[in-house]
């Protein structure tokens, strides 16, 4: 089968398409056919070999995919080939045609879900949920803003919110980044590359913000701080550098501040996010974004545009 392969840590030139052996199913195993594979800000910090967690080299990138069971362990009973599925992870990576997993790393997509847009579900839908309910504790009602609302973990992060009855306020880059937050349902969008857009934000919300979703913590901590509401929660979801900035913001607004990592996440709480989303996808309220399709071979490019193009829905990799 044809898989990407990563033979040294480093730019996104390192990831090559190869012919790999086919692999083996053990008992409590699933083989799938991958239809499409998910990219994510994560895979890239993995494969720049500066991730707090490397796998061993050589490795086959990606934890997000979508397609069809082929084959089955004779201990799993949950799933059958032939079976329409989305991932939460792989042994072997899905950046691949087929990928090998744990029967726990394997879900039911529902046919109101595309393939394209199964492979989008996981690591976004997860990281948002974690984001909001699981660290910041949002409630209906309560006001969050949304950095880079227009990526995948954002979009996932709308519709949560707007599900759970909040006020959504959302930040894009682009002009077509912006129409996509504001069709997606956010009930005010802002370009965050202008300088006065916490002015723009408190216009419209001046008692501050409950909760911010900051997807690039080292740019927009400090103007987060500013926008927070007195009790406000800050969960840090993405940073790409280090800043300076004076503790009493926080000190004087009694805020918090959650890093989170959705890896850290304990298996109860790994079990009530899957529930959740398996919940959303059947209920049509969440719903994937895929903003474009690659083949396979140009994961390297998928790459490049994840990380420095203004962000806009899902990018998929079909094998």
């Amino acid at each position: 089968m044809k898989a990407i392969v990563v033979r040294e840590f480093g730019d996104p030139e390192v990831m090559k398409l190869e012919e790999v052996p086919m692999p083996e199913v053990g008992a409590s195993q699933v083989l799938v056919r991958i239809k499409a594979a998910g990219v994510n800000p994560v895979d890239t910090y993995i494969r720049s070999g500066w991730y707090p967690s490397k796998p061993s080299l050589p490795y086959t990138p990606g934890k997000d995919g979508a397609g069809i069971v082929e084959a089955i362990g004779e201990k799993v009973n949950r799933f059958k080939p032939g079976d329409r599925v989305f991932l939460s992870g792989s042994i072997t990576g899905t950046y691949a045609e087929f990928a090998l997993c744990d029967e726990s790393e394997v879900h039911h997509l529902p046919e109101n879900i595309s393939f394209e847009e199964g492979a989008g579900v996981f690591i976004p839908y997860a990281t948002a949920y974690r984001a909001l309910f699981q660290k910041a504790k949002a409630s209906q009602g309560e006001s969050v803003l949304i950095h880079g609302a227009s990526g995948g973990v954002g979009i996932a992060a709308i519709q949560w919110a707007k599900n759970a009855g909040l006020k959504v306020i959302g930040t894009a880059g682009s002009e077509e980044g912006r129409k996509l937050v504001k069709a997606q349902g956010a009930d005010f969008v802002f370009d965050h590359s202008k300088e006065s857009y916490s002015e723009e934000v408190l216009q419209v919300v001046p008692e501050g913000i409950n909760i911010v979703l900051e997807m690039l913590a080292n740019v927009n901590l400090i103007k987060d701080l500013d926008l927070l509401s007195k009790f406000g929660r800050i969960v840090v979801i993405g940073s790409r550098g280090s800043l300076d900035f004076a503790p009493r913001l926080i000190m004087t607004k009694d805020a918090v501040i959650f890093g989170m990592s959705l890896f850290n996440a304990s298996s109860e709480d790994m079990n009530e996010i899957i529930n959740a989303i398996e919940d959303g996808l059947k209920r049509g309220f969440l719903k994937p974004v895929v903003g474009k399709k690659m083949p396979l071979e140009l994961a390297y490019r998928a790459h490049h545009e994840v990380i420095e193009k203004k962000a806009y829905g899902k990018i998929v990799l079909i094998p």
